[in-house]
């Protein structure tokens, strides 16, 4: 690997910190309004991660002007952001192959799945590894000259990959940009921006809830703060309580809501539109270019034709969401799925799109399965996938680690968990799987691709498998960086990773 790109990582890894704030909420920042209702409100927790944005912005030599003038798509959401967001991005292409406009995309989405440079986009490809670290480099480089900074006055993680996308996006001059919240929105690092074309809101629920509190009346008003007066904004159909903070919100700020049911003239059969969640992603992405066009392509008029959504829902892409791998008789269900709401729907994803590949019979099946984190009740998100599986037939369960490898086991580890010895988490979830199944056998492996290892004997051994696997994006990147490794025949992707 090309030692710029390493330093460049280096840096980004450098600017992480080893946990979020839960306990408090912040003091004494007379910009941050609390209200504890449906009359506008939360509890902050921590530092806002829009604190220090504009400087910094201002420190790269970026106005808000130039911000602006970027054309933004502003998404946020608890489920189907990613996805929604690379809709937007295929239909926007789709519609630019055809008319001139916009000849290019720029599009910024977190986690990444495989390697950084995936949350960083333009015309959908990540950018080159040189140019990630160049413009790493330059970021750093223009920061580091207004002064001396210790760690707490420097950009954090986050803070630094939205700064890098800015600064990215203007270099390189996009016609327009998606942006994807990170975990809320009101204190997002991607606030700063001032003037986007459209907001969206995608599917709400509860998930770190450390940070936007623990109903969903808090995180909707959290989410709600990506909405601009002047930018019309988009939201997916939410249950009551959570639509009546967006619509206040909405209201106070002066902003036209509208929410987008699916669309019944999408197409019926498509797997990029499966499971239906997917339609409605698509739905509120459709409602969000139209309307985008409306207001930026006035130069020919041209509106969105039945080719363009055809051919941007065709090519649409979103790795380790609802992603089927295929290699011979092993078929591999690959969907990044970390709360109750989302492991519910790979569930019946897994359950669907099994029984239509079932071609082989009999067909041995696997779940693989890794969680670990302090931002969510992982018993309950395993607890929600046990049950909502309890129909799978699955025989094997294998519970494991986010280590790639032996390699990076024993690097990260200096004394390396040996195969079959369960961390707490893992005998928890084992506890709660043989509750509903069982008659399943049992694993634990300390890396992933241990994990696989064991499917593929366990596959070799009954002439054909299917392996769900799912948790943590984390298991699902390390799990298809090794597949891809290895060789596949087919690779059919159905979707994508939220955070």
């Amino acid at each position: 690997m090309d030692m710029a790109y390493q330093r460049a990582i280096a840096l980004l890894n450098g600017r992480r910190r080893s946990s979020r704030p839960s306990a408090e909420p912040t003091k004494n920042i007379p910009e941050l309004s609390r209200m504890p209702s449906l009359d506008g409100g939360s509890d902050l927790k921590g530092t806002p991660s829009i604190l220090g944005m504009e400087q910094w912005l201002a420190e790269l030599g970026h106005s808000v002007a130039s911000i602006n003038n970027l054309n933004i798509i502003h998404v946020a959401g608890t489920k189907g952001k990613g996805s929604t967001c690379a809709f937007i991005d295929s239909i926007l292409r789709a519609h630019g192959r055809r008319t001139g406009y916009p000849q290019k995309v720029g599009l910024y989405t977190s986690p990444h799945l495989i390697n950084p440079e995936e949350r960083i986009r333009i015309n959908f490809e990540p950018l080159p590894k040189d140019l990630f670290a160049k413009y790493i480099f330059e970021v750093d480089d223009l920061l580091s000259r207004s002064g001396p900074h210790d760690f707490a006055t420097r950009p954090r993680h986050l803070q630094l990959f939205a700064l890098l996308a800015f600064h990215t996006f203007i270099s390189e001059g996009v016609d327009a940009a998606i942006f994807e919240t990170h975990h809320g929105g009101e204190y997002d690092s991607t606030n700063v921006i001032k003037k986007p074309i459209i907001t969206a809101i995608t599917t709400l629920g509860l998930d770190h809830v450390k940070q936007l509190g623990s109903s969903i009346e808090s995180i909707a008003w959290h989410k709600a703060g990506i909405f601009k007066s002047g930018a019309l904004a988009f939201s997916a159909p939410q249950e009551t309580t959570a639509a009546e903070v967006l619509r206040k919100r909405a209201s106070d700020k002066g902003v036209s809501l509208q929410f987008v049911n699916p669309d019944p003239s999408l197409p019926a059969n498509m797997v990029q539109l499966k499971p239906d969640v997917q339609r409605t992603n698509c739905s509120v992405a459709l409602a969000t270019v139209r309307s985008f066009l409306d207001q930026k392509d006035n130069k020919s008029r041209s509106r969105l034709s039945p080719s363009d959504i055809l051919q941007g829902i065709s090519q649409f892409s979103w790795p380790g969401r609802f992603q089927l791998v295929i290699d011979n008789q092993f078929q591999w269900f690959l969907d990044g799925a970390h709360n109750e709401m989302s492991v519910s729907i790979a569930a019946e994803w897994f359950l669907e799109t099994s029984k239509m590949q079932m071609t082989i019979s009999p067909v041995a099946r696997i779940l693989i399965f890794s969680l670990t984190t302090d931002q969510r009740d992982t018993a309950a998100v395993f607890e929600r996938l046990a049950a909502s599986l309890a129909s799978s037939g699955i025989q094997y369960a294998i519970f494991t680690t986010y280590e790639r490898d032996q390699d990076s086991e024993s690097k990260n580890n200096p004394q390396p968990k040996i195969p079959g010895t369960p961390s707490k988490d893992q005998h928890v979830y084992a506890t709660i799987w043989r509750r509903t199944h069982p008659d399943t056998n049992i694993s634990f492996e300390p890396t992933i691709q241990g994990a696989l290892d064991l499917a593929w004997k366990i596959g070799e051994d009954h002439g054909s498998v299917q392996t769900l696997i799912t948790g943590s994006q984390h298991l699902v990147g390390g799990a298809l960086s090794l597949l891809q490794a290895r060789g596949t025949s087919e690779t059919r992707n159905e979707t994508r990773r939220d955070e």
